[in-house]
């Protein structure tokens, strides 16, 4: 947990043409990740088409990042489930693969937990579990306020901390104002990392930083060396690059497609979803230019 901080993309999940996950071209991108600067890897989560997942599929993902890994960064596992018995279950299953912590959304589906299940099951997933646990505060009609995410850390103290994910960046101002020491808080507001590095955020675990990993690293550095004229220079060439990624409804496919520009094997997105059309990745393909990351 000491080196859970800075830039942690969240990898994609490659899949082959029949759905499969290419265990050989995932293995390849977290080395690709880690060769341009990640400070840890996120599996399993949104990006990584999680919710698509079946169990076993979720423990292999996990064994083989951490193999691939090899110690020279934090692994953490994302789990995305619409119960806490199937959380849990899944949280035991990768117990024994030395992740840094379990990335947990709430429930998914349609329905919401009152509050007080909601502490009780991050509750049972921390206990049940053994791990630490970080809430990836991502649902929209499952979405917990500074106020219950504050509580359910002080309440549970191996919840270490919150990937907050939102457009509004008054939510994450107000979550960094009143967290306690100890505790992190990872941006997941794409758009604006560099506001969020400079309001404190302890590290970063959003899509953009797949897409570009170096220039997202390149950001951190420059905030933590009070270097704002290259931050906000890098934050509006990342802002294209979030603006031409995001029209695709499906924005794994979208960081795939970033990747594979780049070199990173990305493979395909689970059906029924698809890659960009044509048109999209000619958008995507401009916003790498003004990176220096597409020819």
């Amino acid at each position: 947990m000491s080196d859970l901080a800075g830039v942690i993309p969240p990898a994609t999940t490659p899949f082959n043409a029949a759905g499969d996950i290419d265990f050989s071209a995932a293995t390849e991108q977290i080395g690709w990740l880690i060769a341009n600067g990640a400070h840890g890897v996120a599996v399993g989560g949104s990006t990584g088409e999680g919710q698509t997942l079946e169990a076993e599929e979720f423990r292999d993902l996990v064994q083989s990042s951490t193999e691939a890994a090899a110690g020279r960064v934090p692994v953490v596992a994302g789990i995305i489930t619409d119960s806490t018995r199937e959380a849990v279950r899944r949280g035991r299953m990768v117990a024994d693969l030395q992740t840094a912590a379990l990335q947990v959304t709430p429930v998914h589906y349609l329905f919401r937990p009152s509050d007080e299940a909601m502490v009780e099951h991050f509750r049972a997933l921390a206990g049940e579990t053994g791990q630490k646990i970080i809430i990836y505060n991502v649902v929209p009609w499952t979405y917990l306020s500074p106020a219950l995410l504050l509580r359910i850390m002080d309440e549970v103290p191996d919840v270490i901390g919150v990937k907050q994910s939102a457009g509004d960046l008054k939510l994450f101002a107000d979550l960094m104002a009143d967290v306690k020491p100890g505790k992190r808080i990872f941006s997941a507001v794409d758009a604006l990392m560099y506001p969020s590095y400079a309001l404190g955020a302890h590290g970063s675990i959003a899509a953009i930083l797949s897409a570009a990993p170096r220039p997202s690293v390149d950001l951190w550095e420059a905030v933590k060396a009070g270097d704002h004229v290259k931050a906000l220079d890098l934050h509006l060439k990342l802002l294209r690059l979030w603006n031409a990624l995001m029209p695709h409804d499906n924005l794994p496919a979208s960081t795939k497609y970033a990747q594979s520009v780049q070199g990173c094997p990305s493979g395909l997105p689970r059906q029924p979803m698809t890659m960009p059309d044509a048109s999209h990745q000619g958008r995507i393909r401009e916003a790498l230019k003004g990176l220096g990351l597409a020819g």
